[in-house]
Formats: C-alpha cells, sequence, structure tokens
C-alpha cells in the first residue's frame, strides 16, 4: 500500500492512497487474526463484535457529524480485562479508543478505522460507599444518576450533566463535564479525589486516593479531562457531599435575554451563589415545551432558572433577594416551584432541551463555548447576527452563572451540514473574541481540535503534546483527538519539514 502525506499543518498525517482490496470505504479496516484470538480469550466471543452490522452501533457519539467504524468492538467485564485488552493491542502496536455511554458531544468517542473500540458498559459496580468520609468508589459505566442513587438520601453527587441519566462516570472523567450546579458546586474534576488507570503499554498505575491532595504533581488533574488521550479510567473514587437542608427553585420569564443576563449579573455581584442558574431562549422555550408541557409560555424571550440550597433561613432570605431582581429587570412573569413535582417539572424542561430540538429541525450541532458572563449579550448579539447572515436558526441554551453557552444551529438536510458546521465555528470564534473558551464542559474530541490554535500558541500545544507522550509515547491511546494537528511523539513542531517516506519516494505531499 502507498500513503499520501496530508498536510493540513505541521506536523503531517499519512492516509492510505488507496484502500485494501478487502476492505470498502464503509467498512472497518481488518484486524489481525492473532489480535483477534486474543481479544477472544480475554473477554469471551460474546464480547468481541465485529460485524459491521454491530460495529455500526459504536460508529458515532453523541455528535453524529462524525463517523468512523472501528475494527472491532470489545467489552471487557473487569479492571483485569481492559489491562489485558489493552496489552494486547500494545503488543499488536494498534490503536485503541475508550467508550462509555457515546452521549459525548465532540466526537471524542469517535473510533479510529484500524482500531479497537474498549467499551465499558458492562463496568456498572459500585464497589465501595464510605458516607462517614464523603467517599464513593465506582467503576466507569456507572451512570452519573447510580452514583447520587448509591449514596441517597443523605448524600450526593454534584456534577449534573443534562445526559446524566445515560452518561456514565468514566464519560464524565474524561470529558472534566459539568451541569447545571457547576456555578456552586464545580466540576468533574473537583470531585474526583482517585483513580486507578490503564496506561497504553497495558501498565496499571494509581492516581491520587480517598484524600483530597495526595505529594508529588498532580497527575490525576491531568487525567481528568484528557479525554482517553492517556489512558483508561477502571476504578474511580469520588467524593459526595451531603444534601442541602433546604432547596427552593423558580424560573422568572423576560422579554428578552438581554434583561435577563442583566438580572444573573446582579444577583451574583449581589453576594447570592445559587445552586444553579440556567437560561433559555425563545426557540429552546419553544421546543422543550412542546417535549415537556411544564406550562412554560412559549412567547417568552428568555426563561432563567435559578436554584438556591443550602440552610432553610439562608434559602428563605436570599430567595426574596432573588425575585425582586428580577421583577427590577423587567421579569414579565415569576414561578416558584410549590413542591418536588413542579421543581422537576421545571428541571426537565431545561433537561429536555437538547433533544427536544429535533421538534424545530430534522437536524442540529450542539457547541460549547464560555463566555464572561459580563458579555453575554455582546455574544448572544452576535450569535444572532451570524445566524442571520447564514439564514440558519439558532437556539441558545447555557449555564448563565458561568458563562459557558450551548448554541443548537439547527439545519434541514446533510446538503446544510457543512454551512452549519462552518456557523458554528464562528460562534466558538466569538467566544474566545469576548475573553472566553472554546469549550466548558463538552471537551474538544475531533470536532474542536481545529480550533485549539485560536486559544493556545504552538509553545502551550508543544506543551500539552510532551505531557500526552509522556503518558503514550507511541500514541495508542485515542489517537487523533485534541491537538489540532495529528502529531506523533518527537516530532518537532514548526514549518513542514519532508517525511523520510516522502523522501523515499513511497508517499507525496497532499
Amino acid at each position: 500500500m502507498s500513503f499520501v502525506i496530508v498536510a493540513y499543518s505541521s506536523p503531517a498525517i499519512l492516509v492510505p492512497r488507496s484502500l485494501p482490496d478487502n476492505t470498502t470505504k464503509n467498512a472497518a479496516a481488518p484486524i489481525e487474526r492473532e489480535l483477534l484470538e486474543r481479544l477472544y480469550a480475554i473477554c469471551g466471543d460474546e464480547h468481541v463484535l465485529t460485524e459491521s452490522i454491530q460495529l455500526r452501533t459504536y460508529e458515532s457519539d453523541g455528535l453524529l457529524q462524525y463517523r468512523a467504524a472501528p475494527a472491532a468492538v470489545v467489552l471487557p467485564g473487569s479492571a483485569a480485562e481492559v489491562r489485558d485488552v489493552v496489552r494486547a493491542c500494545s503488543d499488536a502496536n494498534v490503536p485503541w479508543v475508550a467508550r462509555g455511554a457515546g452521549s459525548g458531544l465532540s466526537g471524542g468517542a469517535l473510533p479510529v478505522a484500524e482500531g479497537v473500540l474498549i467499551a465499558v458498559t458492562r463496568m456498572r459496580r459500585v464497589l465501595e460507599v464510605d458516607l462517614d468520609n464523603g467517599r464513593v468508589v465506582v467503576e466507569p459505566g456507572v451512570t452519573n444518576v447510580e452514583v447520587s442513587a448509591a449514596v441517597a438520601p443523605t448524600h450526593f453527587y454534584p456534577p449534573d450533566p443534562s445526559s446524566q441519566i445515560v452518561c456514565s462516570i468514566g464519560g464524565n472523567v474524561a470529558e472534566n463535564s459539568g451541569g447545571a450546579h457547576c456555578f456552586k458546586y464545580g466540576f468533574t474534576t473537583n470531585y474526583v479525589t482517585g483513580l486507578e488507570v490503564v496506561l497504553a503499554d497495558g501498565a496499571v498505575v494509581q492516581l491520587g486516593g480517598k484524600e483530597l491532595d495526595v505529594p508529588g504533581y498532580d497527575l490525576l488533574g491531568a487525567f481528568v479531562g484528557s479525554e482517553g488521550t492517556l489512558g483508561i479510567c477502571t476504578k474511580i473514587t469520588l467524593r459526595v457531599i451531603p444534601l442541602p437542608e433546604a432547596i427552593k427553585t423558580m424560573v422568572a420569564f423576560f422579554e428578552t435575554t438581554s434583561q435577563a443576563g442583566e438580572a444573573v449579573s446582579e444577583i451574583v455581584s449581589g453576594g447570592v451563589v445559587p445552586g444553579a442558574i440556567e437560561m433559555m431562549d425563545t426557540l429552546t422555550i419553544q421546543a422543550a415545551e412542546q417535549a415537556v408541557g411544564a406550562g412554560f409560555p412559549t412567547d417568552a424571550g428568555a426563561a432563567l432558572i435559578v436554584e438556591l440550597d443550602g440552610s432553610r433561613a439562608e434559602c428563605e432570605a436570599r430567595f426574596d433577594d432573588v425575585v425582586a431582581l428580577c421583577e427590577r429587570n423587567g421579569a414579565t412573569s415569576i414561578r416558584i416551584a410549590q413542591d418536588d413535582a413542579d421543581r422537576a417539572a421545571i428541571w426537565r424542561t431545561r433537561k429536555a432541551a437538547f433533544a427536544a430540538m429535533g421538534r424545530v429541525a430534522p437536524n442540529y450541532y450542539v457547541q460549547d463555548g464560555v463566555i464572561p458572563r459580563t458579555k453575554l449579550p455582546e455574544v448572544l448579539a452576535k450569535i444572532s447576527a451570524l445566524a442571520e447572515q447564514y439564514g440558519m436558526r439558532v437556539g441558545n441554551v447555557f449555564h448563565a452563572g458561568d458563562g459557558n453557552l450551548h448554541p443548537l444551529v439547527c439545519y434541514d438536510g446533510e446538503d446544510e451540514a457543512e454551512r452549519a458546521e462552518e456557523l458554528a465555528g464562528r460562534i466558538l470564534e466569538a467566544c474566545v473574541d469576548a475573553g472566553g473558551s472554546i469549550t466548558g464542559e463538552h471537551g474538544i474530541g475531533v470536532d474542536k481540535k481545529r480550533h485549539m490554535p485560536k486559544m493556545f500558541d504552538e509553545p502551550d500545544l508543544a506543551a500539552f503534546q510532551h505531557l500526552r507522550c509522556a503518558f503514550d509515547p507511541r500514541g495508542l491511546a485515542n489517537p487523533g483527538k485534541v491537538m489540532p494537528t495529528p502529531r506523533l511523539c518527537g516530532e518537532v513542531p514548526g514549518p513542514y519539514r519532508t517525511h523520510p517516506l516522502e523522501r523515499d519516494g513511497i508517499a507525496e505531499r497532499f
């Protein structure tokens, strides 16, 4: 087989000039029989998938714009099986990708066509609950909501992505997931105290433990949010906290998102720290109300959900302040949850926003950017102008307290997909221009790696790569993700240099 060097920027990536005779464009690349036999021996025939119809289930994560079929899918049932699978891949020099529930929205779990996908969905055990010390130890396939269920009714696990019913803790660790309550309580990284990790060569290491801090380098902090590029976690120690004494929830409706944004600024600057403070615009209100029917007015310009928690006395006093601030900033109506069922209906509406957009358009492109809270009106105006320029509708739902936006770019068919992606990229540029970030909680994956140079200079990216190579010098763990170009360990960043295969005449620059 010969290769073409695709030089998007330095360094280059090698891609086949022509596919092998026994491979089609829609089929996975073949896998060596010796490796396949080892995988069967480790996990059992029923837990190794190679049929094309089986592999299609795993060809993308929640971001459907990118698809690739792996050579094989392996479903290990224990940490020991994960270790042996990774060792087998390492011995065969075959890349692999870890996958949890597949609900990620950046293409982070996109398979490698010639590689193995390691799905941890069978690893669903809660291994230990230690409420006296506020700790719970779980396997990576345990869902986010199952962690809180395991420590109820006295404790809970604060990070709560909208997909918490299905998303797994292993994926949350990979992406450093947040959620509606991240403004007060923080992200996944604030609750992971220890990890058992299988590195790319199959070595098993322990990062952190049950204590909040351990001596030495913060490798635990480096691993959380590394998107599966440093290894795969097989055991996770989490910090859980007691349930607050009281919770009070309200939703205020405004004519414009600017009014709601001003209310957010005044609430936060006034010293109130809500457990959650979320905003939805007209389009997302309409979609979510169609799906849930919670009684939100569909002509409202914005819905602002504010939840306070803590001591009963503090909640009562602060809640009155929040209501007054919303009214002063033009709230047309305010709905206060009267009981747990009413509170659940309000949150069900907010958490239905992503899925409900299917009622507005057959396709939508989810983005994830961050801006300073004070720039909210300016950036929303820019998003509106871009939507008009591209002739597309954009729904906005976001964690208003920390400026984490989730624009939903709606489009009709495949012919508009490229323009929708371009519009989503322009929105990210607006976030960076406003002093923000290209992601808050969805990760970089394959979708946003081309935008990394908008935030980081070459020395910064090189430092990231040095860390990655220290964990995985051969680049076998989730290759092609996060970094803006397909970099290999040992390559020198900078202007394009002639590749040895190009020099020998068996590859050409494309």
